[in-house]
């Protein structure tokens, strides 16, 4: 019964963070870039054209537009993804067409910081999401695909299809001004979404150097669910053998592993150096 209350509460919990990231996402743009008439990348950018060319509403063909990129992520991505992707492109479209009503005017008049603000908070947003398995539809979809079998940074799969939805602005305002506009949210976006996701995603090594090395490690196996490898080591002052515990762990397990050695061994040597990247079990694939 415990264990289920537990799933219950994670599924809840990761659903409230795609909610909040695409509600970000969503007033990032309906509150700077859409009423600054500027326009950025991904779908919303592309919706943001249609709106402008139009004057249909931004949500809507947003969610027209994605259909036919969900019958390929359940395929490629699996059902989970399906569920997470459809439930995104559903509340962030009816974020849009919320918001986009309610909020007719920008925060802010200039269309510089307009750009810097709006492309930070969507990629905020779609950060949000995507480290929780959501995302927002379009180009997020065809990121994620493309990043389940080559390891790019979804930032720079945005940039290779914004440059050209960016572009597009000029058939509209016919201004070069609008264009550059554009590819500042565009940076800022996917400048934001890596810093993001690089955030949540990094890992750590902790050497521990203890008397107490195998209790320690016992702790970290059981508490924190996290491999241990135990290494030979001799001091060199001491002229005594010594095993050293030596952990990789993500960032939200580290301060539980600190907590650990401190409660069992007060007088344990500890360092902890971050690492570019951890891949197997429990941590990133390898792909070339």
């Amino acid at each position: 019964m415990h264990f289920s209350e537990n799933k219950i509460l994670e599924f809840i919990k990761t659903y409230v963070y795609i909610t909040v990231g695409l509600l970000i996402f969503a007033f990032g743009w309906t509150a700077f870039i859409i009423p600054s008439k500027i326009l950025g990348g991904g779908f919303a950018g592309l919706g943001t054209l249609i709106y402008f060319s139009t004057g249909f509403p931004v949500g809507y063909s947003t969610l027209i537009g994605n259909a036919v990129l969900i019958l390929i992520a359940l395929k490629i991505l699996g059902a989970r993804f399906g569920i997470n992707t459809i439930y995104g492109i559903i509340i962030s479209s009816i974020f849009f067409i919320v918001l986009q009503r309610l909020i007719t005017a920008p925060f802010v008049n200039d269309q510089f910081m307009a750009a810097l603000i709006g492309g930070g908070l969507s990629g905020v947003g779609v950060g949000i999401a995507f480290s929780h398995g959501g995302n927002s539809g379009g180009t997020d979809i065809i990121a994620l695909i493309i990043n389940k079998y080559r390891n790019i940074s979804p930032g720079r799969i945005f940039v290779y299809f914004d440059v050209v939805i960016i572009a597009s602005t000029y058939l509209v305002f016919q201004s070069i001004e609008k264009i550059v506009y554009g590819y500042v949210v565009m940076a800022v976006s996917s400048y934001t979404v890596d810093l993001w996701l690089n955030g949540s995603r990094q890992s750590y090594q902790i050497m521990i150097y203890s008397n107490l090395s195998r209790i320690i490690s016992e702790r970290i196996s059981k508490e924190v669910k996290r491999g241990v490898t135990c290494l030979k080591g001799y001091g060199w002052y001491s002229k005594n053998e010594i095993e050293v515990v030596m952990v990789i762990a993500r960032k939200y397990d580290k301060q539980k592993i600190l907590q650990i050695v401190q409660e069992t061994d007060n007088k344990a040597f500890i360092s902890v150096a971050k690492v570019m990247g951890v891949f197997g079990r429990n941590f990133e694939e390898i792909k070339l």
